[in-house]
């Protein structure tokens, strides 16, 4: 699942990249979403393979906070860059006419910026209620289903998500790819 999240988003911002038509607001946004996917699942799932492969669940104190530094402000971007993905949409459908005018190019960028700025939680319920929960009330087991849920689930869902049913990142990864071979 790891893999196909890291590829999946990966083939996303090199797809965008390469092809000139996709570099638009919406496609900006897109690409900077698989890239806090790549980095908000890359702070813990090495580590997670690394335990269960050597058995142990070790983790030193800076290691952790580290890895929880790192969750949180990913976390906090990914949500961050969803909201202003809405707002794009909203802008779009809302006034198609003043689309070009409002959603330019610096308006995007510092959009983008202030979404990277801001080490708050994406997944407030999920998360809150993994590691703030009393362990009488929750097995382990279902502390652990919901943690791959919001970490590993959701980012490799949402390259199937965002470009499954889009007719023109699907043309620009198809000659990404014809590119390659």
């Amino acid at each position: 699942m790891y893999l196909i999240t890291v590829v999946g988003n990966l083939l996303i911002i090199l797809a965008v990249s390469s092809d000139s038509h996709l570099h638009t607001p919406m496609y900006f946004f897109l690409s900077n979403l698989s890239l806090v996917d790549i980095c908000f699942t890359s702070t813990t799932i090495p580590k997670m393979l690394w335990n269960i492969q050597t058995q142990s669940k070790a983790i030193t104190y800076e290691g952790c906070i580290t890895q929880m530094y790192f969750f949180i402000f990913f976390a906090g971007v990914d949500n961050f860059i969803l909201t202003v993905m809405a707002y794009d949409r909203f802008v779009a459908i809302c006034h198609p006419l003043h689309y070009m005018v409002i959603m330019n190019p610096r308006l995007c960028g510092l959009l983008v910026l202030v979404s990277w700025i801001m080490i708050v939680s994406l997944f407030y319920g999920t998360a809150l209620g993994v590691y703030l929960s009393s362990t009488a009330t929750h097995s382990s087991h279902s502390s652990a289903t919901a943690s791959v849920m919001y970490t590993v689930v959701t980012p490799m869902l949402n390259p199937f998500i965002y470009s499954l049913r889009n007719k023109d990142l699907k043309r620009a990864l198809e000659s990404f790819l014809g590119r390659l071979t």
